[in-house]
Order: structure tokens, then sequence, then C-alpha cells
């Protein structure tokens, strides 16, 4: 071996790569736990609406401590997407000491029972909001989404009475109901596909029907349906 030129360069570079490797390994863990590089900021960059930044800032102010290169982007993300209204949250380093947040959060769609919102994608967060033009969704956990596509479908459906959809209820069995808002309760059954249709016939009769008004409608028949009118 000593007197083989190929092979002492070849362990000599295997040493020296032995020996960079173990200095990068010891560079990297300097960094890691070094006091000279802190992180000294926590900033939200996104304008806020609904979210309340003081509780936003007070969740984040734990993460703005320690060594900017083993900051826990996954925790500070987490614990960011705790706080009411927060949808999602993106985290990176900015150098040299500042950890930048945004933020985007939900657009309530309508109410959940008495529990909390819907957004614009179909799911639930637990808030509060003031807005009473909010329609109302009950139905069983897990059926945000299904509820809030149906809504979208049913709401153009019955434009033509000029009366908001206000209420819908999905029961544990799948039966679909409705409300609007000037009273009128609507009963579609558990067939939501074929509701399209028949809603389509209720509407145009309805508007034929002049005077009548009606409290309850009954819309489960595949040929017809059943009205309780006022009085």
């Amino acid at each position: 071996m000593w007197d083989n030129p190929r092979l002492l360069n070849a362990a000599a570079g295997f040493l020296v790569g032995i020996t960079a490797l173990a200095c990068a390994l010891a560079g990297a863990n300097w960094l890691l736990r070094s006091s000279l590089f802190p992180v000294r900021v926590v900033q939200v960059s996104t304008p806020l609406e609904h979210v309340s930044r003081p509780d936003l800032q007070a969740v984040l102010a734990h993460y703005a401590a320690g060594n900017f290169f083993a900051a826990r982007i996954d925790e500070v993300r987490a614990a960011a997407e705790q706080v009411p209204w927060v949808r999602r949250a993106s985290v990176r380093r900015v150098w040299p000491d500042r950890l930048e947040v945004a933020i985007e959060e939900h657009v309530a769609f309508a109410r959940w029972g008495s529990e909390g919102l819907v957004n614009t994608q179909g799911e639930r967060f637990a808030a509060a909001s003031d807005d009473g033009e909010l329609p109302l969704f009950i139905g069983p956990p897990g059926s945000e989404a299904e509820i809030t596509r149906r809504y979208a479908r049913f709401r153009q459906a019955l434009a033509p009475l000029g009366s908001p959809l206000e209420r819908i209820v999905l029961s544990p069995r799948h039966g679909w109901q409705l409300r609007l808002a000037n009273g009128l309760q609507i009963t579609l059954g558990r067939d939501a596909d074929a509701a399209d249709e028949r809603l389509a016939r209720f509407v145009e009769a309805y508007a034929r029907s002049g005077n009548v008004r009606a409290d309850v409608v009954d819309l489960r028949y595949p040929n017809g349906f059943a009205v309780r009118t006022r009085g």
C-alpha cells in the first residue's frame, strides 16, 4: 500500500472528506446552539381583519427567543393556526434575526348551529360573528362542505321567489329542509339530486299562484307537492 500512490491519494482524499464533514457538522451544531444568532422579532406581515393581533402576538411571543437557525418553523405555524379566525399560517426566516408570519383568515360564509361558523371552503371553525345576514347551517358533523355546495344551488333555484335562503337543515338520515327569510319552510327529503328538479317545478308553480302564500311545502312527492297555506 505504502508504495502505491493511487491508494495513498485515495486514502488521503477520504481522510480529508471525513475531516471536512466533521468540521461542517461541528459548525452546524455551533450555529444551532450559539447565542450570537437570536430571534429578536416575530413579525406578522399580512393585514388582519378578524384575527386579534394582540392575541396572535401573545402566542407568537413565545418563539421570539432562542436561536435563529434552530427555530422550529412548524411549531410556530401550528401555534398561529390555533388562534381564532386563522385558517392557515406560513412562516419563514428573514436574516438576520426575524421570523415572518403570513396569515390567511377564514372568510365566514354561514353560521354552524350554535357552535361556530363555516368558511367559503365549507370548513367549520370556532369563532363568533355579529353578521346577522349569514345563513344558518345545521347538520351532522362532517357535512359542512356538502351543505355549503348545496346552498349555492338551492339559493339560485329559489331566487325567483324574492326571499333569501336563511337556513338549511340536513337531518341525521340525510333529509334536507330549507327555510326562507319570509318564513316559508320547504321539505326536500333525502334525494338531493332529484330535489333540484322538484324545486324548479315548485318555484314555477308558486310564481303563478298570485296571492297564495304558503307556510310549508313538502316536495318529497315524485310528481307533485303538498302546500300548507297561511290562514
